[in-house]
């Protein structure tokens, strides 16, 4: 399925994030993939997806301005399973 910015997204119950000074790591337990967010706003975006309606809503929210590199980070997030639709 392909990411759709205005669909409902969170995080795959199977992911932790674990802070790290760069951003974080995440980490799925069922895939083992692991993918490093090396950017602040991807992670604040990522783990306040829950908290709104869409991908988009969360990026606007989140103050992003041009939101697609981070449409695109959103995506490939969700091709490796670490996003799923809500």
């Amino acid at each position: 399925m392909p990411f759709d910015p205005n669909g409902a997204w969170r995080l795959h119950p199977q992911v932790a994030v674990r802070p790290e000074p760069f951003g974080a790591l995440l980490y799925h337990f069922g895939t083992r993939k692991l993918s490093f967010l090396k950017n602040t706003t991807v992670v604040e975006v990522v783990q306040s997806l829950p908290r709104h309606p869409s991908a988009a809503a969360a990026l606007e929210a989140a103050g992003v301005r041009d939101s697609e590199p981070y449409t695109k980070a959103l995506a490939a997030l969700a091709h490796s399973q670490m996003l799923v639709r809500s």
